[in-house]
């Protein structure tokens, strides 16, 4: 109990919020679902101060303000810079809202766009966020939404969730009990430890569908930069458009015909046809909106935004065809790791699961760890493509060990897929009990005979669950991100939601019963 005794963690002074008049929420009576749900908010709210997630959120983002400023003042010559306290305090509300809010939408489950309009309507959310003002409530827009999620990075979400699970064992000195009032502390004693897939959003890689997606792409590009008054001669962008719709469909509907390999090739090539005189105007339109976006009503901004997305096409097309023209038309085999799977996220691999409906995923392999209460102590997705389970573990342990400063759990429980001779070793050393399931039918059998073994196995079926969960009701499957840092950042705040949500179902400690036994 006394393994992470609660210090100070912030350098800096935050300066006091000023209580303002907020509304009265009003009084449900007959809707069991929205009293709890408004049960839960409170006491999310309550441990998001008790747990100082908060406070370490403000000085990391009052450090940034102060570092910038610093860099700015050295361009002019000055040495010293200090915030003003109407800067800070502007600072604090906009990281105090941009947490909350984002967390309420990770619990509601909804997109940017329907979670704004929720939020509006909502006084329940409105006095979550702290925006139920009496005079006027600002609710932001979905892209204001979206920026605020992305404001903070992968690395201060895992540090508030690290600090939320010690505030959650931790005791107070003066009462001896945990910071979040809880009925009893949880324990990282027990590691239960599993990894799944996170689908990316995109749809089934087909080869010449990827053709078709880049005529799209160039030929939108080059109708919009048309718009703004720069033409090269060509037929209208929309016929192209339609011409590849055109062989996509006559594609699909080769399947079951006698001659439908010799079709399937005549219309490939047909396809990369069309694909050589929209590459070229493409590339034409691209020219020219380089030599002349100044004539246009166009920022720089987004001259250069159009171009890096005609760009972006053009330099994989010509490796996009030739996959495809290996496959249809030579008949050959194409490497996993040598598919484009995606024309706009390259951090996505093929993922081999071998299980009913999901042999194949496309995505990236996500780690999961929980202790027995169900909260997600270890996590990481992976950017790379991961060779196997066996080699993640020894780095997880270690992770956790850095994070929770020298703690390692008593006993590690996992799948089969984690099995080997090196963490079997690994796991000794660090004194660590091995529940691991065996690769090896014989010695499952004998570990069966094992009261302990058994008990942690059984439990261990409750982490595909959490997975579930994270997936299903956080993270979103497929996971709506359209970039690898974005599924990053959308896991790690996942993680956060959830762990929050968990600990608030859990029995908080009756005040009332204290005082008594006092």
């Amino acid at each position: 109990s006394t393994l992470f005794p609660y210090t100070t963690l912030f350098r800096s002074k935050i300066l006091p919020f000023q209580n303002e008049l907020h509304q009265v929420l009003q009084i449900v009576i007959g809707n069991a679902e929205y009293n709890n749900f408004k049960a839960l908010l409170f006491r999310i709210a309550e441990m998001i101060e008790l747990s100082g997630i908060e406070k370490q959120a403000i000085e990391y983002f009052l450090n940034e303000a102060i570092q910038d400023g610093l860099r700015s003042t050295k361009q002019k010559g000055k040495t010293t810079f200090e915030l003003s306290e109407q800067m800070q305090m502007s600072i604090q509300e906009r990281v105090r809202f941009a947490l909350r809010v984002t967390i309420a939408r990770k619990l509601t489950q909804q997109a940017f766009r329907p979670f704004s309009v929720r939020l509006a309507e909502s006084q329940l959310l409105q006095h979550f966020c702290m925006i139920d003002h009496i005079d006027k409530i600002n609710i932001p827009s979905k892209s204001t939404l979206e920026r605020y999620e992305k404001m903070f990075p992968e690395n201060i979400i895992r540090k508030m969730n690290t600090i939320l699970l010690k505030a959650a064992i931790s005791p107070e000195i003066e009462t001896e009990e945990n910071r979040l009032k809880l009925e009893e502390s949880i324990s990282l004693d027990e590691y239960f430890a599993d990894s799944t897939a996170v689908k990316a959003n995109i749809h089934y890689p087909v080869d010449w569908v990827l053709l078709r997606d880049a005529t799209r792409t160039i030929m939108k590009a080059v109708k919009l930069i048309r718009k703004h008054g720069l033409k090269n001669r060509m037929d209208d962008p929309a016929d192209f458009m339609k011409a590849i719709n055109k062989l996509c469909i006559e594609m699909t509907h080769t399947k079951g015909k006698k001659d439908s390999k010799k079709r399937r090739k005549q219309i490939y090539r047909l396809m990369k046809r069309l694909l050589r005189k929209v590459a070229l105007h493409g590339l034409r339109h691209q020219e020219l909106l380089e030599s002349r976006w100044e004539e246009t009503n166009l920022t720089k901004k987004k001259a250069d935004f159009i171009i890096a997305k005609i760009e972006n096409i053009l330099t994989q097309l010509p490796e996009a065809i030739r996959q495809g023209h290996e496959r249809i038309i030579g008949e050959r085999l194409v490497k996993n790791n040598e598919k484009i799977l995606s024309l706009y996220d390259k951090d996505i691999h093929v993922i081999v699961r071998g299980k009913a409906g999901a042999k194949l995923e496309f995505g990236n392999t996500l780690f999961l760890a929980e202790q027995a209460d169900g909260l997600i102590l270890d996590w990481k997705l992976y950017q790379d493509k991961v060779p196997a389970d066996s080699k993640i573990l020894k780095e997880s342990i270690e992770r956790l060990e850095e994070e929770y400063d020298n703690y390692t759990p008593l006993s590690a429980t996992t799948d089969r897929g984690f099995f080997s001779k090196t963490n079997q070793k690994f796991l000794k050393e660090k004194g660590i009990k091995d529940y691991m399931c065996p690769r090896s039918v014989i010695e499952l059998q004998e570990r069966l005979t094992e009261d302990d073994f058994c008990e942690h196995q059984k439990r261990r079926a409750q982490t595909e669950g959490r997975i579930g969960i994270i997936k299903n009701s956080f993270l979103g499957n497929p996971s709506k991100g359209k970039s690898f840092n974005s599924r990053n950042l959308s896991t790690a705040w996942s993680v956060l939601s959830h762990n929050l949500w968990v600990l608030a179902r859990l029995s908080e400690v009756d005040v009332g019963k204290m005082e008594q036994a006092a």
